[in-house]
């Protein structure tokens, strides 16, 4: 059974004092939620702090970016082996990256090879525009969008792969769970045609895109959605632990039905 996994993308958000703060008020709620991978990735700049808050505790630490060289002449940016001390997820890929920083499939491709060199563990951002989708070309990108990212990418078996509509990302306008679902059934059915079966089937996808406490239900009962990447939800303390613990229950119900 695939273990889900809730993910809070902070994005530029909080300073050093507010993430503390934020993590303060969270941190006893996630504990007491078991059967979820909970993950939480703040800005850089908090890392180091956020993560001597969390020790020992169940809730997991992950970045929101990453260079694919390993040192080097490039100011500002930060490599696999710095993150490695520091994390074990990193978010790559994400349509914010690839508009505003022109990121291309071949750099995210880079940069999943370099994490995994790393050991860090990837968090595939992958989906499609407005205009893509309602041009029908949604599957034609997605699978476009994979191909490239894992070109040469031999073992995908920690990561996770992020859907993420574009057009759902911070507009409080979330895809419906049967949508979410069917292009999630594509991107396992590439999977399992780039690599096999047995690594599609056990392969955490999850929905990303205006996710709420109060929507969260609607994608985590679909059989192929493995949990949420979370954005502007994961910066307000209830509604965070409140969509883990849908989360949990709601799995934990459909894992015992699958059981009996």
């Amino acid at each position: 059974m695939r273990v889900p996994m809730i993910a809070g993308n902070w994005k530029m958000n909080t300073t050093v004092s507010e993430a503390i703060e934020l993590v303060n008020k969270m941190r006893q709620g996630l504990d007491e939620i078991a059967n979820v991978d909970k993950v939480i990735c703040p800005p850089f700049i908090s890392l180091a702090a956020v993560g001597e808050l969390i020790k020992g505790s169940s809730i997991k630490l992950g970045a929101q970016n990453i260079y694919f060289e390993e040192k080097g002449a490039y100011t500002g940016e930060i490599s696999p082996p710095m993150l490695a001390d520091l994390c074990e997820f990193v978010i790559i890929g994400h349509s914010e990256r690839r508009h505003y920083f022109n990121e291309s499939g071949e750099m995210v491709n880079k940069k999943i090879g370099a994490a995994l060199k790393a050991g860090l563990k990837p968090i595939l951002c992958i989906g499609e525009r407005l205009e893509e989708n309602e041009a029908g070309r949604a599957e034609e990108v997605i699978t476009e969008q994979l191909r490239l990212s894992l070109a040469e990418i031999d073992y995908i078996g920690s990561m996770t792969i992020a859907y993420e509509p574009v057009w759902a990302i911070g507009t409080g306008k979330a895809a419906t769970g049967g949508q979410s679902n069917g292009t999630i059934g594509l991107i396992r059915r590439n999977i399992s045609e780039l690599y096999d079966r047995e690594i599609a089937q056990g392969l955490r996808i999850l929905y990303g895109g205006s996710v709420t406490a109060d929507n969260i239900a609607e994608f985590i009962q679909q059989p192929e959605i493995d949990g949420a990447l979370v954005g502007g939800a994961s910066l307000k303390a209830d509604q965070f632990v409140s969509i883990v613990r849908q989360t949990s229950e709601i799995r934990g119900e459909s894992d015992r039905g699958e059981a009996s």
